[in-house]
């Protein structure tokens, strides 16, 4: 649901205040377009905001929606492949989803589309979360305006949607003897275990679906399985969507290849500064992408930074300035912090000198070994846009723990890979015997040693 709430101001049914449902996927597996929390609203005139799956679902996602708005209730939808039915409503790639469908409303138990709209309507990137009760039993919403530091065992809010007494949400310290009724202490045993499946999603910026299981008539214990959940009398079933402020992404060095960066990385959700210690360079109008320029010591900003708590374990780093006085101080002082990414731009050459230079500076090799240079994929990039794309698709990579070709910190080949002469139907001569006027006149390997990247 947090994705659709940007737009939710300037839908007009919201607007209008028209009847309106919401689907949710709540499941995915195999291939499929969309993660778990992607949601799409559906009004009673057919408008719709937001998409499933790129339309192989949509429309009987709307169908769907039209019931629940008619008799009221919400419903649980599967959606697969069926190589049997060619015709039947599924996913071609062949992936499973479980979308969740119910209407918005003024019913008790209901989400109210004005209430998300006065909830959502601040900051975009703010740190916002939404739990929200999915099972047959229950419903409603738990608005977490600070996910990051929210106690599940204290909140009374949280306890209601469960279907618990307020009491529930008494200090899990408090001391036996101040309580003392069996209900009470087993009502505080559902909130620890709600907190252990919540809390961990919520400070995560996660999204995810979480069962407690019924135990003995009294509260709630968290499942072993899907399985063991699914056993049981109906679980209580949450979803929780989780946004944590944008990560952070420094980028030194204020030339082409910082330029091109800049904007790929915002679309990748960072937010970005610029930093380069030369006021001629990173006064250009072209880097009026990012979202904060630092003129300065690259290494003294960094240490700033971090001494003010602005750097964390999400922060990715890029140094793309290729100058030693520059480069060394600030990657030792990267390589000492706890960050999610720090990477070098440089020709293989220039990584194997800056290495015995960060050595002699006191880097341990552990702290080498973290160190992305060159930093980028081997995607055979050249230009400033493509080397955008090399870096950008490493941090993915990083952050995902897959990856199609191999970083280009793992390689030993060239870095650039010449490009074929377009539309030429003759074979290419080795560049040592090429003509000044040719592409690739010179020798392959002296260029790949210069390369910046």
């Amino acid at each position: 649901m947090l994705d659709l709430m940007p737009s939710l101001g300037g839908w007009r049914p919201a607007v209008s205040g028209e009847r309106c449902a919401v689907a949710t996927i709540v499941a995915a597996s195999g291939s499929v377009p969309r993660p778990p929390g992607t949601s799409m609203l559906v009004s009673e005139t057919g408008r719709v905001l937001g998409s499933l799956s790129g339309g192989c679902v949509e429309g009987a996602v709307v169908q769907s929606a039209f019931e629940v708005m008619a008799d009221g209730g919400s419903r649980l939808e599967h959606f697969g492949y069926s190589s049997e039915d060619a015709f039947a409503v599924g996913l071609t790639c062949g992936g499973e989803l479980e979308v969740h469908i119910q209407p918005l409303g003024d019913a008790a138990g209901r989400m109210r589309l004005e209430d998300l709209h006065r909830y959502f309507a601040g900051d975009p990137g703010a740190p916002l979360a939404l739990i929200r009760r999915i099972d047959t039993q229950g419903g409603g919403a738990v608005v977490v305006p600070n996910p990051e530091t929210f106690s599940v065992a204290e909140s009374a809010e949280l306890a209601a949607l469960l279907g618990l007494d307020a009491t529930a949400a008494a200090p899990a310290t408090a001391p036996a003897s101040e309580t003392g009724a069996p209900d009470v202490r087993g009502r505080r045993a559902a909130m620890l275990a709600a907190a252990a499946q919540l809390e961990p999603l919520l400070r995560g910026g996660q999204t995810g679906l979480v069962r407690l299981a019924p135990r003995d008539g009294c509260g709630y214990a968290y499942a072993r399985s899907v399985a063991d959940a699914e056993a049981s009398p109906e679980p209580v079933t949450l979803l929780v969507e989780s946004r944590l402020p944008a990560a952070r992404m420094l980028v030194f060095g204020a030339n082409d290849f910082g330029a091109a960066l800049l904007p790929a990385a915002k679309l990748l959700g960072y937010r970005v500064t610029l930093c380069d210690a030369r006021p001629a360079f990173s006064g250009q109008d072209r880097f009026a992408a990012a979202d904060d320029v630092e003129t300065g010591w690259p290494d003294r900003y960094l240490a700033a930074e971090a001494s003010a708590g602005r750097v964390d374990s999400r922060t990715v780093i890029c140094v793309l300035t290729h100058d030693p006085k520059f480069d060394i101080p600030l990657l030792k002082t990267a390589l000492g912090l706890d960050v999610a990414f720090v990477g070098a731009m440089g020709s293989r050459r220039s990584h194997r000198q800056r290495v015995d230079a960060l050595l002699e500076a006191g880097v341990t090799p552990a702290q080498l070994a973290r160190l992305h240079s060159p930093i980028g994929l081997d995607l055979g990039a050249v230009t400033p846009a493509e080397v955008a794309v090399s870096i950008t698709a490493e941090l993915i990579s990083a952050r995902s723990g897959a990856a199609a070709c191999a970083p280009l910190r793992d390689g030993t080949g060239p870095i650039h890979h010449l490009p074929a002469d377009d539309f030429s139907s003759e074979p290419r001569r080795p560049a040592e015997q090429r003509r000044p006027s040719e592409p690739g006149f010179g020798s392959d390997a002296a260029r790949q040693e210069t390369a910046w990247t």
